[in-house]
């Protein structure tokens, strides 16, 4: 594994480059506030214009243009738009407005990985992914820290992208924590098995099973959103500070010789053979195509998962007794 930190990296190179940040949500707004923090004086923020972003991005001091206009001005332009919206924008605007030998860069290798935008030949291209979302690519770097980025090299006619990448990413904040050198489909395919089978998908399912469970079972729902939501929180934070031992440390005997004996059953053979199954419809493309299409046709399935989603039992439980817990509204990450 190759790991750079700031020391390997010459920020001024992307100092003296016309950066073009097209999107300021989560990540567009983290990537454009640390750029310029670092110093980069030629930031300019592409956004349609009937976006709900322009006041929030001008109120941040940058110039925002269409992004026609972004995209044609921008020597390196980094796309942080959603995936299904990315290869309409390529097909109607970069690739016809973008600069000869331009540097393209993503913060996610689905779009280039599954090939749903295919670079022009004159291009560089390259992806700096930060391993957490925008708030938190904010917060650590006006901490003086940095989150961890994955960089890749996808293409470089060039023969600089990777120096002008390891620039962007730590002027980004990176290079205080580690910058990792990956591959566009190793970023893309572990990061969405990590999240259709663990961080998202799985947790979310298992939360669920384990209220309805209770619930059936006759216990109060209160108890049971305690038990299954509540507290995974203190859980996750003694994972993510030491990893799994310094949270078996720290919970019961009893919790720990429930975890040992118990959670096996549960995360089965069985379901492991499942979560291979889902990783090569990620490797062969399958997901990919199955989300694109669902997009082109409306989102209606998504929409509908979404509706059952909001309107679960458990949604409605934990509205009411997170009223009784204030510190929670305080500390809020989405607002």
């Amino acid at each position: 594994m190759k790991v750079y930190y700031d020391k390997n990296c010459d920020k001024n190179l992307i100092k003296n480059k016309k950066v073009s940040i097209i999107g300021f949500g989560s990540q567009g707004h983290a990537h454009a506030m640390n750029l310029k923090d670092s110093g980069v004086k030629n930031i300019v923020i592409g956004l349609k214009k009937n976006s709900s972003s322009i006041n929030k991005a001008k109120k941040a001091g940058f110039t925002v243009l269409s992004p026609e206009k972004a995209i044609e001005n921008g020597e390196v332009v980094m796309i942080l738009i959603p995936d299904e919206l990315q290869p309409e924008l390529y097909k109607n605007i970069i690739k016809k407005k973008i600069v000869k030998n331009a540097y393209l860069g993503f913060a996610h290798g689905f779009s280039i990985h599954f090939k749903f935008i295919k670079p022009r030949k004159d291009l560089n291209v390259f992806m700096v992914a930060p391993k957490g979302p925008g708030h938190l690519v904010r917060s650590e770097y006006k901490n003086k820290r940095g989150v961890p980025c994955l960089l890749a090299i996808e293409k470089s006619v060039s023969n600089d992208t990777k120096n002008i990448g390891l620039s962007y990413a730590s002027a980004l904040g990176g290079g205080r924590t580690g910058i990792i050198e990956t591959t566009f489909r190793e970023e893309c395919e572990t990061d969405l098995f990590g999240e259709q089978v663990v961080l998202c998908g799985g947790l979310t399912s298992l939360i669920k099973s384990g209220f309805e469970t209770l619930v059936k079972a006759g216990y109060k729902p209160e108890m049971a959103y305690f038990e299954c939501l509540h507290e995974i929180k203190l859980i996750v934070d003694l994972i993510y500070e030491g990893g799994i031992a310094n949270m078996r440390y720290s919970i019961s005997n009893t919790a720990e010789y429930g975890d040992f004996s118990r959670g096996p059953r549960i995360i089965s053979p069985k379901v492991q053979k499942e979560m291979k199954k889902i990783l090569k419809e990620i490797q062969s493309g399958k997901f990919a195509k199955e989300w694109m299409k669902e997009n082109k046709e409306g989102g209606k399935k998504f929409n509908r998962y979404r509706k059952l989603g909001q309107n679960h039992k458990i949604e409605k439980v934990g509205k009411q007794l997170r009223k009784m817990m204030p510190w929670i509204e305080k500390n809020k990450i989405v607002k």
